[in-house]
């Protein structure tokens, strides 16, 4: 499988990104054939720094313009066409690559994708599809920040391109879609929640549940959220920023006395475990639903561990056919067929 890896994209590239795709070398084989795209030289060093120059499952592509993150994403898209994310959605869009990860700038990433690759037809906004860790597991949620003007079947979209990489990618059976609110009641919340409930609550294709709120997200009462890239960005940031916070303040806590630094190391097996379900790195990115090219969306910090995820992720989407599924439902739902009424 051919996968283009965008080199230049992401807070400690070229190098972290070439770190991961030796990484991925190593731990998957010969599965995959890696495009890296970007600056040639700059590639080269980095590859021959870990020793990977020359290996036959790479191939240098490249590109001689990059998208910094203070750039306007669609202006950045537009007018830099040899951008290495550019380059690398061209792969994909010519059939030479079955997905594309990237670390850099995510507007640019989602413009990207939608200006070459295009959207599953019958969908008409893409989708940021990010999992979270919950007592009893995980839930994916989405729009994570792709879109933030949505309209009620923009939503119903997300619902069922959720529920299926639910289903296909974390194996949820049946998976359990909530509509984050204001309240749990069906009257509540603005006039998009207020439509997107009536046509969730219609489409019988969807296990809708019904209204979420903030405080039922970690419970593990649902398995997908739907909101708008508006509110989902804003989820997803304050929860990260949670997550550092808490961290540094059970560090201050435990150093100030010996007993609790003891009880600390006893506890440190603990502590290891609950590190690793809460590190973005071991899924390696969020797929960007509703393109018709295959996308996963890195973190703007992945180190190595992550771009080497990223890469199992974008293979395994295209393995288990999660776009054809999409585009299957959609048509059905666009055709206002029986079994998806």
């Amino acid at each position: 499988m051919h996968i283009a890896v965008d080199i230049m994209g992401g807070d400690f590239a070229p190098a972290s990104i070439v770190e991961g795709v030796g990484e991925a070398l190593d731990l998957f084989g010969d599965r995959y054939h890696l495009h890296l795209v970007g600056d040639p030289k700059a590639i080269e060093k980095e590859l021959r720094r870990i020793g990977k120059w020359g290996d036959q499952r790479l191939e240098v592509i490249p590109a001689s313009q990059v998208i910094e993150m203070g750039e306007h994403p669609v202006s950045a898209v537009r007018r830099k066409r040899d951008a290495s994310i550019n380059v690398a959605m061209n792969l994909v869009r010519q059939k030479k690559a079955a997905a594309v990860f990237s670390a850099g700038s995510t507007g640019a990433t989602v413009a990207a994708a939608y200006f070459r690759c295009s959207m599953i037809p019958g969908i008409e906004r893409p989708g940021i599809a990010t999992v979270f860790p919950t007592e009893k597991g995980h839930f994916l949620l989405l729009d994570a920040g792709a879109s933030v003007d949505c309209t009620p079947l923009n939503l119903l979209h997300y619902a069922v391109m959720g529920s299926i990489y639910s289903q296909t990618i974390l194996r949820h059976k049946n998976p359990r879609v909530g509509l984050l609110c204001n309240g749990t009641e069906e009257g509540k919340g603005n006039k998009l929640t207020q439509g997107a409930f009536q046509l969730l609550s219609e489409a019988k294709k969807i296990n809708f549940v019904g209204n979420v709120e903030g405080h039922d997200l970690f419970s593990g009462a649902v398995d997908v959220v739907i909101c708008d890239g508006f509110v989902g960005n804003v989820v997803l940031k304050s929860c990260e920023q949670i997550a550092v916070a808490l961290g540094h303040m059970v560090k201050q806590q435990i150093m100030q006395k010996l007993h609790w630094k003891l009880g600390a190391l006893m506890a440190k097996g603990a502590f290891v475990e609950l590190k690793k379900r809460t590190d973005y790195a071991e899924v390696g990115g969020a797929p960007l639903l509703g393109v018709a090219g295959v996308c996963i969306v890195g973190h703007g910090i992945s180190n190595a561990k992550a771009v080497r995820n990223g890469i199992r992720s974008a293979g395994d989407f295209v393995r288990l056919r999660v776009n054809e599924t999409i585009a299957e439902h959609i048509k059905a739902m666009s055709n206002n067929t029986p079994e998806s009424r």
